[in-house]
């Protein structure tokens, strides 16, 4: 049984490895095994400037696509602080670059995981939820609905696993700095607070 310390952190997203008993080296070799669609290691490029992971459910989900949207209106600021957006996604490659293209990032470093490999892994550890679960969740209701995100985003097909849930991940220096892992699909990380 975990403490309130414990708690607290893994909810803060503070020391993921430590919590998951990861040292800095495991941390460093996961992410060595994790190639880009264009060939470069996650840990390269976490290496090379502060990376801004984001984990996608599937492309026709409209929190999905919100969260594309909302990292392409954040990418001038991205830019200014040297942050690299990198998306890892569950559809395919062509797919994705549809998606990417259309919210205007579609030279954006993405990562095809379509087992959701890499969601699962300790260092991320994303969760998993029925889809049925969403459909009568108030919150995402009020997501959909009130706040607007299935007018402005649509909604699409599930073509790939709708019980995989999303995540953000901030590493900077080939380590997990801070994490946000979604509770339901309608959850809104602050992707500036992410990142400061």
């Amino acid at each position: 049984m975990w403490g309130k310390r414990r708690a607290v952190r893994y909810a803060l997203g503070v020391g993921q490895g430590a919590l998951f008993g990861m040292q800095a080296h495991d941390t460093a070799s996961t992410l060595a095994d994790i190639h880009t669609e264009s060939g470069e290691t996650l840990l390269a490029l976490a290496q090379a400037s502060p990376v801004l992971l984001v984990f996608l459910r599937h492309f026709g989900c409209s929190f999905c696509r919100k969260a594309i949207s909302d990292v392409a209106e954040l990418a001038p600021t991205l830019g200014e602080r040297n942050v690299r957006p990198v998306f890892v996604h569950l559809g395919t490659p062509g797919i994705a670059q549809a998606h990417f293209d259309y919210y205007g990032i579609g030279d954006v470093e993405r990562i095809h995981d379509p087992t959701a490999a890499i969601y699962q892994l300790p260092l991320f550890g994303l969760g998993r939820e029925h889809p049925a679960r969403s459909l009568i969740n108030p919150k995402v209701l009020w997501g959909w609905f009130i706040r607007g995100d299935i007018f402005r985003h649509g909604i699409g097909r599930i073509e790939t696993d709708a019980h995989q849930m999303p995540g953000v991940f901030f590493l900077r220096d080939g380590k997990v700095v801070r994490s946000f892992r979604h509770r339901n699909i309608s959850d809104q990380p602050d992707y500036l607070k992410l990142i400061d």
